[in-house]
């Protein structure tokens, strides 16, 4: 039995779990699919928050690089909205026509013989239909999306007097484009309410809910930002959309179809896996 248990530490495979983000990473930018939802954050902002036009591409921008995502950041310098209203906006009118079957990439994460979990920013809805057209709806496990990791926040903007919609109401808000025109270094930002990439608060809910091991779970992610925090909390990462491997991050593939040529050992270690299984169960059938 001895020989048994050296025999499964030998040959046990190096990655048990392959954890991707979706948008940017399973589809290239070049799709125009995230160009168009970073227009329609924008146009949000103007409509439904009544910010000013001329600031719009510049704190949507900055917003995103410091907190993750736009909505992660409009919450936390003090915008009150519904999150189920603000993803219906933002990807409800998407051109989800863009997205071409990939019957290439769903060949092969069919064709892995270890676990495959999403794990995006997005909402669970946009998640699914994205995956959907590029038909790649079956070949993961599950989905951890926005709406899995922060609690619905479900706001009535309903005008009861009037019967018509009302804009969300927001009281205390940090002036966050005089921010970033006058950064000062006294200046302390916001935290946000909202959890999401690229904080570790997030992978550990992640790896929480879907039993991860970070030690041994590859990530696929377009970008560095992620990447660097899942390096942080032990996730082996891979930047996607490029062939330059930044410091601090593991790989780097040009396209998601180079996982086969940069990992064949995920193909490989299943045959070991199996073997070791095998051999635990006869040598427990024996003894007993």
């Amino acid at each position: 039995m001895e020989n048994g248990h050296q025999f499964q530490e030998v040959s046990k495979a190096k990655y048990d779990c392959l954890l991707f983000d979706l948008d940017d990473t399973l589809y290239p930018y070049s799709s125009g699919l995230s160009a168009q939802t970073a227009k329609n954050i924008e146009e949000y902002m103007l409509q439904k928050l009544g910010m000013e036009p001329a600031e719009l591409p510049e704190v949507n921008q900055s917003l995103y690089k410091i907190y993750g995502t736009t909505m992660a950041g409009l919450r936390a310098i003090g915008y009150d909205f519904d999150y189920g209203d603000f993803h219906r906006f933002v990807h409800g009118g998407l051109p989800y026509h863009l997205l071409k079957t990939d019957p290439v990439l769903r060949g092969i994460l069919q064709s892995l013989p270890i676990r495959k979990v999403i794990f995006t920013n997005a909402d669970h809805s946009h998640a699914v239909r994205a995956l959907q057209r590029l038909g790649l709806e079956d070949c993961f496990e599950r989905i951890i999306s926005f709406d899995t990791l922060n609690p619905s926040n479900k706001i009535n903007t309903l005008d009861v007097k009037n019967g018509s919609e009302s804009k969300p109401v927001s009281t205390g808000i940090f002036d966050f484009y005089e921010y970033v025109r006058h950064p000062g270094p006294d200046v302390k930002l916001p935290k946000t309410p909202v959890v999401c990439k690229p904080f570790e608060d997030a992978f550990e809910k992640v790896f929480e809910i879907a039993s991860i091991d970070p030690k041994r779970t590859l990530f696929f992610d377009d970008s560095t930002r992620n990447l660097l925090t899942a390096k942080r909390v032990g996730l082996h990462t891979v930047v996607v959309g490029t062939s330059v491997r930044t410091t601090g991050i593991d790989h780097a593939l040009e396209s998601i179809h180079n996982i086969r040529e940069a990992f064949p050992e995920l193909w490989e270690a299943s045959e070991k896996h199996e073997i070791v299984k095998y051999k635990v169960a006869i040598e427990t059938s024996v003894i007993a």
